[in-house]
């Protein structure tokens, strides 16, 4: 009996953020798919549908829909801990809709100012011609708006040590790496702060009796 309401109870929150779970799915079947790869193909697979510079003068959203189905790691498991921690309560507080407005607008507007970052770097020589073919996938940066965004779900003050810790988790690598994918992380962070619009109306903290099942809102 408690192994079927266990079972019932993941299946409840499963059913309560579709979009989260079908788009790890997806990455499932991309994870296996690339083990299955030579190195050598992998990598040119990838550049393929990659959002660096090269690729996004020529088939801009063919790319940035692709580079958010791949994993560049390889390591899918990670990301199950990872979207049902941030993901799955966003989007079962937002709706899918709103969340995945959220996911859109990190994922696109980082990817395009640290791409036009990187370029700005190559024409200026801080950067070797080269990097116009860079490996640039994942879903990284939707993941950084989607876990900025939260912030609105927590009530005060906790909030407010949530949003410094954000900014510090992704301010840290900024400083001290500068490259241009700590820049796109950063940059969706503070998307996903700018997102307040998405989320009026929905900014109460979250009732600690609301179930798995039952999507807020």
């Amino acid at each position: 009996m408690r192994i079927n309401r266990g079972v019932h109870r993941v299946w409840a929150y499963v059913r309560s953020a579709p979009g989260t779970y079908v788009w790890l799915a997806v990455l499932f079947v991309t994870t296996v798919a690339l083990h299955h790869m030579s190195p050598e193909f992998e990598v040119q697979f990838l550049r393929q549908r990659s959002t660096n510079i090269h690729e996004l003068s020529s088939n801009p959203l063919r790319v940035l829909v692709s580079s958010a189905m791949w994993i560049d790691s390889g390591h899918w498991l990670p990301y199950v801990v990872l979207y049902s921690l941030f993901h799955a309560p966003a989007e079962r507080w937002l709706g899918t809709a709103r969340w995945l407005a959220v996911c859109a607008a990190a994922h696109v507007l980082a990817t395009l100012i640290s791409e036009g970052a990187l370029l700005w770097g190559i024409r200026h020589g801080m950067a070797p011609a080269s990097a116009v073919n860079t490996l640039d996938i994942g879903v990284s940066y939707a993941l950084a708006g989607v876990v900025a965004v939260l912030v609105y779900r927590i009530p005060s003050p906790w909030r407010y040590v949530y949003g410094f810790v954000v900014l510090v988790v992704y301010a840290v690598p900024l400083v001290t790496g500068r490259t241009f994918t700590d820049l796109g992380h950063f940059t969706s962070a503070l998307i996903g702060f700018g997102c307040w619009p998405l989320v009026a109306g929905r900014e109460k903290a979250r009732n600690p009796k609301e179930t798995a099942g039952a999507p807020a809102g």
